[in-house]
């Protein structure tokens, strides 16, 4: 049985761990998601997944992992329902991708409990040019993004509107992609920066690829979103 929409979530402030499964409900549509809180959060980061992916991705649940021990709340959430995810078409509407994600931040923002955490975005593949698209239109700061084997490309007309440091990763042996991000890199007018990864293709699954990623997504991220929350103690 599928959980109920999620209006709020309450916890106490360095009471242990938050896991918690939540429904977002946007356009009447119903987004399952996950929500994870470490003790005392330095930020909150939403992942945005790619195409024929969802927020299952291991690849975006090993990244999210090393962002909650470095004391980062995450959210992974589906940006599409089962039945519109069969359609193509949906996988790359990019603008379709970034209306889900602000729907998703703006519920964090009227969560008390993390509404003053600084916030950044983390997209694989469309959802890097949805959540370049978003962080361009959000009336709220959004602090970092960063991109793993992103399309930047399908944000374009979005690129210099973007003000939050970017970072943007890509394997070393993506040729394509790599060319696309580099071609975006220029057009950023924000701090941004690629960093290639020897060795990896699109989907990083060499030994070692995606920790290189983890560990470049947690330095970016520790940089951008700032100190502990106040009223966290741990």
């Amino acid at each position: 049985m599928r959980p109920e929409k999620t209006e709020s979530v309450g916890f106490e402030p360095g009471r242990g761990w938050l896991d918690l499964p939540i429904v977002l409900e946007v356009a009447g549509h119903q987004l399952e998601g996950e929500l994870v809180v470490p003790p005392q959060p330095v930020g909150m980061v939403l992942f945005a997944h790619g195409s024929g992916s969802s927020r299952l991705s291991p690849r975006n649940h090993q990244v999210a992992q090393a962002l909650q021990q470095a004391g980062m709340a995450t959210l992974l959430f589906d940006l599409l329902e089962e039945r519109e995810a069969a359609d193509r078409r949906n996988v790359f509407d990019v603008e379709l991708l970034a209306g889900r994600l602000a729907a998703a931040t703006e519920w964090v923002r009227k969560q008390s409990a993390l509404a003053r955490l600084p916030l950044g975005f983390f997209g694989a593949s469309t959802g890097a040019a949805a959540a370049l698209i978003a962080a361009a239109r959000s009336p709220q700061p959004v602090s970092a993004i960063v991109s793993r084997g992103g399309r930047p490309d399908l944000a374009e007309d979005w690129l210099e509107r973007v003000t939050a440091p970017t970072l943007l990763i890509v394997g070393g042996e993506d040729d394509q992609v790599i060319e696309m991000n580099r071609n975006a890199l220029s057009k950023l007018q924000c701090p941004a920066r690629l960093e290639l990864v020897t060795g990896a293709t699109h989907l990083f699954e060499e030994p070692g690829a995606l920790e290189e990623v983890a560990r470049l997504a947690v330095e970016w991220f520790n940089a951008h979103l700032g100190e502990p929350m106040d009223g966290y103690e741990g």
